[in-house]
Order: structure tokens, then C-alpha cells, then sequence
């Protein structure tokens, strides 16, 4: 039983991976071109929690209570967006000190040419 629950899983994380937009735009805000968009894409998390209050007005105001798996979503969306800003900030400046390591080591490796 915990095997068949454990291959479900892994299923179900390779499809969200794949086909779900925000997963999709993560992979792409990972890269490091993607890493200085991280702070901006914190404002998506202001149109995902909106999205979830009006889902939640709508509930209350009669529509079908599967609105509420809509609006789970919606707020676990923003949670990603909101925490992402922080941590892409933590990696592009270990990425940066990184590139700025291998530069050194290039710059010392390197013979210094007597002008002519």
C-alpha cells in the first residue's frame, strides 16, 4: 500500500512539474538569467491571493463548494511566488561569489604580458 501511494506521488509530481504554469515559470526563474527576476515575481503572489478571496466571495455568495480546491490552489501558488523572491536572492549571490571565484582564480592563472 505505501508503495503504490509513494509511485502515485512521484506521478503526480512529474505531471505538476510539466504542465502547471507556475511550476513551469519556477524552472524558469531557477536559471541563472532567471534569478534576477525573483523579487518581481513576488507580485504575482498579490494577483494569486486575490484570486483567492474572489474565489471565497464566490463560495459565500452560493457558488459550488469545489471552488474551495480552486482556492487552495490559489493560495498555494502565492505561498511558492512569495518565499521564491527571498530564496532567488540567497542563490544569485552565491552564484555571483561563485563567478567571482572562478574570475580570480582565472585572473591568477594567467601570465601577466610585459607591454611592448
Amino acid at each position: 500500500m505505501l508503495r503504490t501511494i509513494w509511485i502515485a506521488s512521484l506521478y503526480v509530481r512529474a505531471f505538476m512539474r510539466r504542465f502547471m504554469p507556475t511550476n513551469i515559470a519556477l524552472d524558469k526563474l531557477r536559471t541563472r538569467s532567471g534569478l534576477k527576476w525573483g523579487v518581481p515575481a513576488m507580485l504575482l503572489s498579490v494577483a494569486y491571493f486575490y484570486l483567492a478571496t474572489l474565489m471565497s466571495v464566490l463560495i459565500d455568495d452560493g457558488a459550488s463548494k469545489w471552488l474551495y480546491v480552486v482556492m487552495l490552489v490559489c493560495i498555494w501558488n502565492a505561498f511558492k511566488f512569495l518565499v521564491f523572491g527571498p530564496v532567488s536572492l540567497v542563490q544569485l549571490m552565491r552564484v555571483r561569489a561563485a563567478e567571482r571565484r572562478a574570475r580570480r582564480t582565472v585572473d591568477r592563472r594567467e601570465p601577466q604580458c610585459a607591454a611592448a
